[in-house]
């Protein structure tokens, strides 16, 4: 079962940046499509970005398109999301996770190996 590990979360002031990893083990990384999603205190789980397994594909939320850029380095068995423009809205824990096979990219119900996430802060 692959292992997912989040990093590069903190506490970083509105309209700065900051850029998420999450590291895979194992050897088959470049077959799983992968997303981030955050999820803010009494708050459901919420979609951020998603991408395909050779990264050609990328998918964001509304609230985060133009400011968030997911990426990936299949050599590194990393998926990335470097966050910029920040704003107080996007404190939250984020998680990155493996999606399965043809399951829509928005949902989180269409991942699993959730990984143990990181916090962002973002004060005003």
């Amino acid at each position: 079962q692959v292992q997912l590990v989040e990093s590069g979360g903190g506490l970083v002031q509105a309209g700065g940046s900051l850029r998420l990893s999450c590291a895979a083990s194992g050897r088959t990384f470049s077959n799983y499509a992968m997303g981030w999603f955050r999820q803010a205190p009494g708050s459901e789980r919420d979609f951020v970005a998603a991408i395909s397994r050779s990264g050609g594909n990328t998918y964001y939320a509304d609230s985060v398109k133009g400011r968030f850029t997911i990426s990936r380095d299949n050599a590194k068995n990393t998926v990335y999301l470097q966050m910029n423009s920040l704003k107080p809205e996007d404190t939250a824990v984020y998680y990155c996770a493996i999606r399965q096979w043809g399951a829509d990219p928005t949902r989180s119900g269409s991942y699993n190996n959730w990984g143990q996430g990181t916090q962002v802060t973002v004060s005003s």
